[in-house]
């Protein structure tokens, strides 16, 4: 495997990573519909040093805001296996929170396929397992109605769903991370090799402790739910106990099981 060059072209795919050449592992973090690498800016504080942290930066936001964004999940899953590959020659670990939870998990079984490469641990955070996606023809969300489920899910400010001109700005990359899942079709595979830890908020409105208990079935390692206070955005409001438990499980990988067990920890 070739060794990683910092200076590539392509860590446009990256924005706002820092090398840390110390590191015994990469975690790499997938974001919600409409987000950006910018929601993990604070994690390399609380994060221990031996985890080299990779904010995946999708096109049509932030500093790639006049890039195209993805509609489909195969194609940008086949372009990030090839830009995360020559990144993959050290113990690594996916995190993905909604739309990035649904990333991180085809992304897992791409490389496995592709590479025969597995993260050391999945973690899933606030989408309910693969398996029960809906396979209706469900209509486009008009802008209006997109609005709305931005603001079924809490955490984001009514004064920013109220600001047209900064909502016209936002609105095609939402349209479209919101077609990119509308879209999704589950297809059966065999259970990952890797662990799986799965996150979820009590006050989410969209996502059951039930729902996210039906990932078990996609591994045939260790799996650990824990839901943790807050919304669909517990992320924000109880990001320190999550990146306690990502810390403490990437910990537990040293010690592998094959027990599963669901936990509320």
């Amino acid at each position: 495997m070739q060794k990683v060059n910092y200076h590539d072209e392509d860590t446009i795919w990256f924005t706002g990573f820092k090398p840390n050449l110390q590191a015994q592992l990469r975690l790499f973090c997938f974001p919600h519909a409409g987000g950006g690498s910018s929601i993990f800016s604070s994690w390399t504080q609380f994060l221990p040093s031996a985890i080299e942290l990779y904010p995946v930066q999708l096109p049509g936001r932030e500093n790639r805001f006049k890039e195209r964004p993805f509609t489909r999940l195969a194609p940008l899953i086949e372009a990030l296996a090839s830009i995360l590959y020559p990144r993959l020659d050290r113990p690594f670990a996916f995190f993905g929170h909604s739309m990035g939870a649904l990333i991180s998990f085809e992304l897992t079984r791409s490389i496995r396929t592709k590479f025969s490469l597995s993260p050391v641990q999945l973690f899933i955070s606030g989408h309910p397992a693969p398996q029960l996606s809906v396979q209706d023809n469900i209509p486009h969300l008009l802008p209006e109605q997109a609005i709305e489920k931005v603001r079924s899910f809490g955490g984001t400010p009514e004064t920013v769903l109220q600001n047209t001109e900064l909502m016209q700005l936002i609105m095609p990359t939402l349209l479209a991370d919101f077609e990119l899942c509308r879209t999704y079709r589950y297809r059966s595979q065999d259970p990952l090799d890797c662990p799986i830890s799965v996150f979820g908020g009590w006050e989410d409105p969209d996502v059951s402790q039930e729902n996210l208990a039906l990932w078990a079935c996609q591994t045939r390692r260790s799996f650990i739910l824990q839901m943790l206070p807050g919304n669909h955005f517990f992320f924000r409001s109880a990001q320190h106990l999550l990146l306690q438990s990502i810390a403490r499980d990437l910990d537990l990988i040293r010690k592998p099981t094959d027990e599963r067990c669901t936990e509320n920890r």
